[in-house]
């Protein structure tokens, strides 16, 4: 199911969008959130987005021809430098890190903290509490914020690299 819109508008809630450079959508599935992305942009803006479903990302590349965007999240930081992107300001995800293997798991996110700039911010839904731990070897949380107008409920981490 799509995330509803109360999860997207929380997801994107805590950026400064003025500040925003370079923003990465991991998991973009059918636009929910990136639609809330589109809406905050100012100025030159890059957006690149990360969906595995070749459909979903056809509809992604149809709707929003600005954005590029591709297949694998695994290749973040390929895809960053292939688009002069030095890092990030922001990482934002849906994906489904606690059904990843470890392995998996950790090249992500060894990914996302290598892309994200200093202090750059990492905003990812959960539908459990239980990657507090792993996160918070990488990342400050600043909140753990409950959605419960979504199916099924979320929660959305707003990290910021150490």
């Amino acid at each position: 199911m799509p995330s509803s819109r109360f999860l997207a508008a929380k997801m994107v809630e805590p950026l400064k969008w003025s500040e925003v450079q370079a923003i990465a959508e991991l998991g973009s599935g059918t636009g929910a959130i990136t639609h809330f992305i589109q809406e905050q942009l100012t100025g030159q803006t890059k957006v690149v987005l990360f969906e595995m479903d070749k459909r979903m990302r056809n509809n992604l590349t149809a709707q929003y021809p600005d954005f590029k965007c591709y297949s694998n999240a695994y290749q973040l930081i390929k895809r960053m430098n292939e688009n002069n992107i030095d890092q990030f300001d922001c990482i934002l995800s849906g994906l489904p890190f606690f059904n990843f293997t470890s392995e998996m798991r950790n090249k992500l996110l060894n990914q996302i903290t290598e892309a994200l700039k200093p202090g750059g911010i990492f905003i990812a839904f959960q539908y459990s509490l239980q990657m507090k731990r792993q996160l918070e070897e990488s990342f400050t949380i600043e909140k753990i914020d409950f959605v419960p107008f979504n199916f099924p409920p979320a929660f959305v981490y707003t990290c910021r690299k150490k």
